[in-house]
């Protein structure tokens, strides 16, 4: 039996299931919600509901050429950090106070929603080139740290 996972460990790794889930065909992202030890919301990026997914009709801004962390508004799907803010709407649930588990940092759209969602915390396992959502993340209260899997194995050990 191996070891048992850390907290950050085990909502990074679900975020990592998330985004198995996603139609994009450039980036599969995963996000999760989690106060207090436990899920609130989840999300992937993807068309909106009941829409037809980029996997079926393929990618405007691929077929434009246009850049990662560019034009955001050329896609037809939603970032994942997105669509968990808008599940936990859809079912009641408040977010403030809450941490962010995502495979990527999150693009300026993503950040001002977070900010004013109150989510205290981002942690990300990958970089997303977006100058000005980090500028806006310094500027913030919003906690950020990348999630390191060798540094939690190690911590872990110890406690």
């Amino acid at each position: 039996m191996g070891e048992r996972p850390s907290y950050d460990e085990y909502f990074m790794e679900m975020a990592h299931v998330v985004s198995k889930r996603s139609t994009c065909l450039r980036r599969k992202v995963g996000a999760i919600l989690v106060k207090d030890k436990h899920i609130l919301s989840t999300g992937y990026n993807g068309a909106p509901k009941g829409l037809k997914h980029c996997s079926e009709v393929g990618c405007l801004r691929e077929q434009l050429n246009v850049p990662s962390g560019e034009r955001h508004e050329l896609c037809r799907g939603l970032h994942a950090e997105q669509n968990a803010i808008i599940q936990a709407a859809v079912f009641g649930t408040s977010i403030r106070d809450s941490v962010l588990y995502c495979t990527n940092t999150p693009c300026v759209v993503c950040v001002k929603m977070l900010i004013n969602a109150g989510v205290k915390e981002i942690v990300f396992a990958g970089n997303y080139p977006d100058d000005l959502a980090k500028t806006m993340l310094v500027e913030s209260k919003i906690k950020i740290r990348k999630f390191n899997h060798i540094k939690e194995k190690k911590t872990q050990k110890h406690t």
